[in-house]
């Protein structure tokens, strides 16, 4: 008699038949690679499982407090070359974020993009591309604007590359959200991609949230809308 299949066999052909299956239903997007396509599918994973460890899913927030540096005397340049003043988000909540095309988290731009949706008469949504989290994003500022279009819509302000993390080449806007000596309080940097620093109507930083926080996050919302 013939033995039956051990069970790790078993699984073995399912997990193999399982990549045959992705990749031809993947095969003809080309604007993803496939590990782009794997994170992506991987998301929702990674949320179950950095929130059952409590790991990156900090949720600071802050009284409103006037920073002695105004955040409306920033200036940056978006990701296509032009000028932007800080200026111009005078009245509106502003959700900074730095993000990367190679990340697990990288699918929180469909959820930005919602946020952004259905919230963007009282809110702005600022993206920060960074290489700095284990080089997740390489991409040319074409590369990643076409990225972040054709794959989630994206419409909300993105600047260009920049470094985030403290040292002599922060940029500016980071310098500011990093230095309670220019905000007023928080001296948190982000912790990975996908961190997050919300400033209210008034220009005043008033929470900061790990990546493992989603921008769909009832206390997000809560947070925008009050």
């Amino acid at each position: 008699m013939s033995k039956r299949p051990t069970f790790k066999i078993v699984l073995l052909i399912g997990a193999i038949l399982s990549v045959v299956l992705f990749f031809f239903a993947t095969r003809n997007n080309r604007s993803m690679s496939i590990r782009q396509q794997l994170l992506k599918k991987f998301y929702p994973a990674l949320l179950w499982l950095t929130g059952a460890a409590n790991k990156n899913n900090r949720f600071i927030e802050h009284s409103p407090q006037n920073p002695p540096l105004s955040f409306y005397e920033l200036t940056a340049t978006t990701i296509n070359g032009q000028p932007f003043a800080f200026s111009t988000l005078k009245g509106k909540k502003v959700l900074l974020v730095n993000t990367a095309s190679d990340c697990g988290y990288t699918a929180q731009y469909a959820e930005l993009q919602q946020l952004y949706a259905q919230y963007g008469d009282k809110l702005t949504i600022i993206g920060v591309p960074s290489n700095e989290f284990k080089e997740q994003e390489k991409g040319t500022a074409t590369d990643i604007e076409n990225f972040c279009k054709r794959n989630y819509g994206v419409t909300f302000i993105l600047l260009e590359k920049s470094i985030v993390k403290k040292g002599a080449e922060q940029h500016p806007v980071y310098q500011w959200l990093t230095d309670s000596q220019k905000n007023g309080w928080n001296t948190q940097e982000p912790s990975w991609n996908f961190s997050k620093y919300l400033i209210d109507e008034q220009g005043r930083l008033t929470h900061y949230m790990d990546p493992s926080v989603s921008p769909l996050d009832t206390r997000v919302v809560r947070a925008i809308t009050h």
